[in-house]
């Protein structure tokens, strides 16, 4: 609940406490999380009838989340996916994700952590009533989250188990991968494309790939186990692509992967893709797979404009008949309004939508603004 919507508060509280809501006849509406020092000044957790906010309530709420991904639990060709997905399992601020069985807890708000000790008491009675093993678990707070816990919970503090000294190994779609889960970005890997990059995959024998904003290489992976003839990874960050390379060579046991040659480019993606669009060079399958350009509001119309761009770019690049895939992860840009930007780019060519895909499993939407994740992919003529 944003700080615009709430018309008074009876008293000043402190991260943390538990806050009330009541509507105008002063009816229970939900409870929730205070979070004076956020936008998003309350966490709700609860809402309906009043409820207590107890180590029974936690053990339920995480027990059913993770009963939730029991299709994937199932699956021992992945053993990485997310756990608990904030607001849309009705905790706000607060992601795990598993890695093989590591599992990295990621706070987003000051107000869990007068809460946290429970909640991890509460996640590995939830974990061992659903069957999952668990390890290792690492809590982190992201760059936003400033509290007064006399140190208790670091940048990166492990809770359980021993303290990682090098990358988690896990498994997405049979294909090995590593996560820094100390200090990768977010908690190590970005879980959200597993079902794209599978997609990629089945589209990739033979062809050129290329894959832009490619971070630690998870289409690039892809795409050569498929059977690539060739990738080539661009992302700005060297340390990513060195994972990507790293990537590479864990699955080189994959025949595709064996056989593909594999290289980087590092440098900014939008001067990339416009100097090869000056050279005759072409591909077969172009994957642009940007980070969030709305983080704000305010920020809508320029994403707009750089997903329009980024189309013009992407698609130039294509060979024709090949396949063009772009993603959008910008909550604040709904599906309509990102295909229009991406129509807008294809000024010039034929273009014929075979997919459009949304969120995984481990990512359910609990509500319209949780729906982030927009994908297209599409023949081009």
């Amino acid at each position: 609940m944003f700080e615009s919507s709430i018309r008074s508060v009876n008293h000043d509280g402190a991260a943390g406490d538990l806050a009330v809501v009541f509507d105008d006849r002063r009816d229970f509406v939900a409870i929730g999380l205070w979070d004076p020092a956020s936008p998003i000044r309350l966490r709700i957790l609860h809402h309906g009838s009043p409820t207590a906010i107890d180590g029974a309530f936690w053990r339920a709420r995480l027990t059913s989340a993770i009963a939730r991904r029991a299709g994937l639990a199932a699956d021992p060709g992945t053993t990485g996916y997310r756990l608990v997905h904030g607001e849309n399992d009705e905790m706000s601020g607060l992601v795990a994700d598993l890695y093989g069985t590591t599992v990295v807890i990621k706070v987003y708000s000051e107000a869990w952590f007068p809460h946290l000790r429970d909640v991890l008491d509460a996640f590995l009675e939830a974990c061992s009533a659903t069957a999952l093993t668990v390890d290792r678990i690492v809590v982190r707070t992201s760059r936003n989250v400033q509290h007064s816990m006399g140190g208790e919970f670091g940048e990166a503090t492990t809770v359980l188990g021993e303290a990682p000294t090098g990358p988690v190994l896990f498994l997405e779609n049979g294909l090995t991968f590593e996560a820094d889960v100390l200090t990768g970005q977010k908690t190590g890997h970005f879980l959200d494309q597993r079902e794209n990059r599978a997609r990629v995959r089945g589209l990739a024998e033979g062809r050129r790939v290329l894959d832009v904003f490619a971070c630690t290489g998870g289409f690039s992976v892809h795409g050569a186990a498929g059977g690539a003839s060739a990738v080539t990874s661009v992302d700005l960050s060297r340390r990513s692509l060195a994972t990507a390379s790293a990537n590479m060579e864990h699955n080189l046991g994959e025949p595709g992967v064996a056989a593909c040659r594999h290289t980087i480019t590092v440098g900014d993606a939008f001067e990339v893709m416009a100097d090869l669009g000056r050279s005759p060079r072409r591909f077969d399958l172009v994957i642009v797979d940007p980070p969030s350009f709305a983080q704000k509001e305010r920020d809508r119309d320029g994403a707009l404009e750089a997903y329009t761009r980024l189309a013009a770019l992407g698609m130039a690049l294509v060979e024709r008949g090949g396949v063009y895939v772009q993603s959008s992860c910008s909550s604040r840009v709904n599906a309509d309004e990102f295909r229009a930007a991406v129509r807008e780019g294809a000024t010039g060519h034929r273009v014929e939508v075979i997919a459009a895909t949304a969120h995984g499993a481990d990512h359910p939407i609990g509500f319209a603004q949780g729906a982030y994740l927009k994908t297209l992919f599409a023949n081009i003529g």
